[in-house]
């Protein structure tokens, strides 16, 4: 996580633990001019829309009081749903056997891109299998790592 995103991240944690949720993750995101500040939560039992507009609006006061991101942004608040981001080395360890796609901030053996299997992590590394080959990917390096969902036949997750 960047280091903006890790000073917003530690200013939210708390309120997101107070309301009975984990702050996943969260991404700030500027693809115009306005900026996006994505927040994603996790509860034990799922998160609602409910949920989301619960904690929206405390994490609203917030930032309205700290003002972390200067001018205009927008808020939204989400679960991670079952193509989840991967913010944090605990995280990956979820999920390990599980297809992944990364994309590197930088090209690492001529491509930014991987999509295989997570094997796990070797020190700061993330052993992504491709084919019969594991690449050890650098975490400081992965600009997005998203598990990919395995679907059944009948459309429900599988696993």
């Amino acid at each position: 996580m960047a280091g903006k995103e890790s000073t917003i991240s530690a200013l939210l944690e708390p309120t997101v633990a107070s309301l009975g949720f984990q702050l996943w993750g969260l991404e700030l995101i500027s693809p115009n001019r306005r900026p996006t500040l994505r927040v994603y939560i996790e509860g034990d039992s799922g998160v609602t829309v409910d949920d989301c507009a619960t904690v929206s609006r405390h994490l609203s006061s917030v930032l309205d009081v700290e003002d972390p991101i200067q001018g205009e942004y927008t808020l939204e608040v989400s679960s991670p749903g079952i193509d989840r981001l991967l913010f944090a080395a605990d995280q990956y360890a979820l999920y390990v056997g599980e297809p992944i796609e990364v994309r590197l901030r930088f090209p690492f053996e001529g491509r930014r891109r991987f999509r295989g299997w997570l094997m796990g992590l070797e020190g700061d590394d993330v052993v992504v299998r491709i084919d019969d080959h594991d690449f050890l990917l650098p975490m400081k390096q992965i600009d997005k790592a998203r598990v990919q969902p395995r679907l059944d036949s009948k459309g429900g997750k599988s696993g």
